[in-house]
């Protein structure tokens, strides 16, 4: 759910933030987390590598598990918990051995739940099983690319994939991208849709909000200096004076594929994805 803000100054009006009161538990059990080390965009030289990276919040990392790792056991849904570096909201399990673990949440789940990960089990949301075994059109998410490797893909609030084709070795999705791509039978995914559906319907509002997210300000080409961009230099407002738009570092912007030609895995692509 969003949850509109009341415009009691400018930043606030228009804002909107998703509605935690669903969440069943503030604080994440302490075992489950480890200290995350930021690196602000920079690489083992200090050199930035990853342009508008920085600052934000502190954070520590859930350490987030598959059913699959616990396979052929029952979990129950513990709590419902909101985990800042993701946009999906993740759940404690307890299993029938005791042991706790956090998963990606799904929609519609709620404390007390049931679910189990096996070769193949009922058609319920949260449950997981291998793709083989999942009927054509089901709606699933946090999707193996190699069998034993754990949730890869479709794992970011409200995304959904669905089987299909299957044929021989491999089983045909179809990614929220619109791209189709061939994927081994024997990977595990989970029956349903990622949690947090209405996350894309929220607003901003301001910038310092996007501050606290650890990005930084983006600046204009053309406002800098002709020797820290293409696009610099000149007097007044005027245009980038090129042919083609082009990156800070002279290559070529906007509509160029950057994918590698003969890529290894071009050839589990069935239909590329639609830009």
């Amino acid at each position: 759910m969003i949850k509109e803000l009341k415009p009691t100054n400018k930043g606030r009006r228009k804002m909107s933030v998703t509605d935690y009161s669903l969440l069943t538990a503030k604080k994440p059990k302490r075992s489950l987390t480890v200290a995350m080390k930021r690196s602000f965009g920079r690489d083992s030289f200090g050199q930035i590598s990853v342009r508008h990276k920085g600052g934000g919040e502190k954070r520590k990392f859930r350490v987030i598990s598959s059913l699959d790792q616990h396979f052929g056991k029952k979990a129950t849904v513990q709590s419902l918990e909101y985990d800042p570096n993701r946009s999906a909201f993740i759940a404690l399990m307890k299993f029938e051995d005791k042991k706790l673990a956090y998963v990606l949440a799904w929609d519609k789940i709620r404390v007390g739940l049931e679910v189990i990960a096996d070769e193949k089990t009922e058609i319920q949301e949260g449950n997981r099983m291998r793709l083989s075994n999942i009927p054509n059109g089901v709606a699933i998410f946090d999707v193996e690319i190699q069998p034993g490797q754990g949730g890869k893909i479709v794992r970011s609030a409200g995304a959904q994939a669905s089987i299909t084709a299957k044929e021989g070795g491999y089983v045909n999705v179809r990614l929220p991208s619109g791209e189709v791509r061939k994927l081994n039978k024997n990977c595990f995914a989970s029956i349903g849709q990622a949690s947090n559906i209405t996350n894309f319907l929220q607003r901003i509002g301001k910038a310092g909000r996007v501050r606290h997210m650890g990005i930084r300000p983006s600046v204009r080409g053309k406002a800098m200096h002709p020797d820290a961009h293409p696009h610099g230099g000149g007097e007044g407002v005027n245009p980038i004076g090129l042919k083609y738009p082009k990156t800070p570092w002279g290559k070529h912007a906007l509509g160029v594929k950057t994918r590698k030609r003969n890529k290894y895995s071009d050839k589990m692509i069935i239909n590329r994805r639609k830009k």
